[in-house]
């Protein structure tokens, strides 16, 4: 295996894990302080107890976050160094921001989880979720600008090797931030909501505390509500996407479709086979005319083809699966949410056994869809570390050991991996949420009501 590919490789392993972790850090916050809200506003310990088991279980996955980021940004130095000594005159902004953004994140955190039931209003504990959400999403926001630059770099010009008219500011708002940006926010959101819908469904399946049943309803029923706006914002973010890439990556439109002649009507490929010599696709759904409109709101839109693309230019043709795979599930949870209240507002029991399996699949299977969404859009832009300007192959590293190195971290990620499940899982054994409500709530606790 080639340096090129044990530096791609290294990189994907690390991004792969740590973007579980990043995406609940992101997304978790939201959560609690939904929770948090309803617990207040309907005077219900249930919604607070579940908003408290939520935060406490959060700070173990930040813990593992902020080593696996802390090891992505040793890799960029260490294994790509040339494209660090380009990119980090221009881009060093946002990768600061997000530091102080964790930061201020952190700050808040540590009071809030120390300071429920100090205030005599609670709505001013509730406060404390804005600086935290604000922190984790800015996090993310700034760590995707630097993303967005490689994707669309803007705010230099680069003469005779040399970098002339650096501007942060407008490489940090570069073409592609605001739509990937909206995208990462939005889906960590959905994610960490069905989540812990998931976790709300699988308990009602198999719970030993059958007094909780009534505390994982009301936790599934305030998940579905607000999972099915983040879903559908999702499905927006998409579309956004979709038309952004045919203006300014057409090249990751055409490869993530299969999509090989520039025409009108171009139809939308899911799914299916390819035969990369003859261009032929087998046994794929086709949507006549919707790739075009995707692509410009209209089926007679003009759609670039691979043909019309230099061939060392294209993307791996595999990322049409990852496509696929992300499509397919983010649809499922949208689906599976709304078939959550179809039920319920039909008179159909919305906790039969079949549903409670159906909504349980939305947590790992939006998981697989943030995977499958980043390796589309790293993989995507392959060839180039920095489009149009640095190829990967130019910005890996000389240095040896990469493979000891791959194999380290590996079994460091198997780990951490291991150790955070097993401790999350101690965390809540042998305890149930009625228990633990009465335990926090005592004197006040009367019904479930405060």
């Amino acid at each position: 295996m080639d340096d090129v590919l044990l530096g791609r490789v290294l990189t994907a392993t690390t991004l792969g894990f740590h973007i579980i972790f990043a995406t609940i850090g992101v997304g978790m916050p939201i959560v609690f302080m939904v929770l948090e809200f309803l617990g207040i506003r309907k005077k219900d310990t249930d919604y607070l107890t579940m908003a408290r088991r939520i935060a406490k279980g959060y700070t173990v996955t930040v813990a593992v976050g902020v080593v696996t980021g802390t090891i992505i940004g040793l890799q960029l130095s260490l294994i790509w160094p040339d494209f660090m000594r380009l990119g980090g005159q221009i881009i060093a902004l946002p990768l600061f921001m997000e530091t102080f953004a964790f930061f201020f994140e952190a700050i808040f955190l540590g009071i809030f989880l120390y300071t429920w039931d100090r205030f005599k209003n609670p709505w001013h504990h509730w406060l404390l979720n804005i600086p935290i959400v604000l922190g984790s999403s800015l996090s993310a926001v700034f760590i995707t600008t630097v993303n967005s630059f490689m994707n669309t770099p803007a705010g230099f010009d680069l003469v005779d090797g040399e970098l002339i008219n650096i501007d942060p500011l407008a490489a940090m708002f570069n073409p592609s931030t605001w739509v990937r940006v909206f995208h990462v926010v939005v889906t960590a959101y959905t994610t960490a909501i069905f989540i812990i819908a998931a976790i709300g469904a699988f308990k009602l399946l198999r719970s030993k505390f059958g007094e909780d049943r009534e505390y994982h309803k009301k936790g599934l029923k305030a998940m579905m509500v607000v999972g099915l706006v983040m879903a559908a914002l999702t499905a927006l973010a998409g579309d956004f996407s979709a038309k952004f890439l045919h203006e300014h990556q057409p090249e990751k439109l055409a490869a993530m479709e299969w999509h090989f002649e520039t025409e009108e009507s171009a139809d939308l490929v899911l799914f299916g086979m390819l035969d990369e010599e003859t261009q032929e696709v087998k046994y794929e759904l086709r949507i006549p005319g919707f790739l075009s409109f995707l692509a410009g709101n209209s089926f007679d839109t003009e759609v670039t083809g691979l043909n019309d693309i230099p061939e060392d230019e294209h993307p791996p043709l595999v990322i049409h699966y990852f496509f696929d795979i992300m499509v397919f599930f983010g649809m499922y949870a949208l689906g599976i949410s709304a078939l959550y209240f179809i039920a319920k507002f039909t008179k159909l029991n919305e906790h039969h056994p079949a549903l409670l399996y159906a909504y349980v699949l939305t947590g790992p299977l939006t998981m697989a869809s943030i995977e499958a969404g980043w390796f589309l859009a790293e993989m995507g832009r392959q060839p180039w570390i920095l489009r149009g300007y640095m190829r990967v192959s130019e910005a890996v590293t000389n240095a040896d050991g990469l493979g000891i190195t791959l194999i380290s971290f590996v079994a460091l990620y198997a780990v951490l991996g291991f150790t955070c499940t097993y401790v999350l899982l101690r965390m809540f054994k042998g305890k149930s949420a009625q228990q633990e409500r009465f335990d926090l709530y005592g004197e006040r606790y009367e019904g479930g009501r405060l």
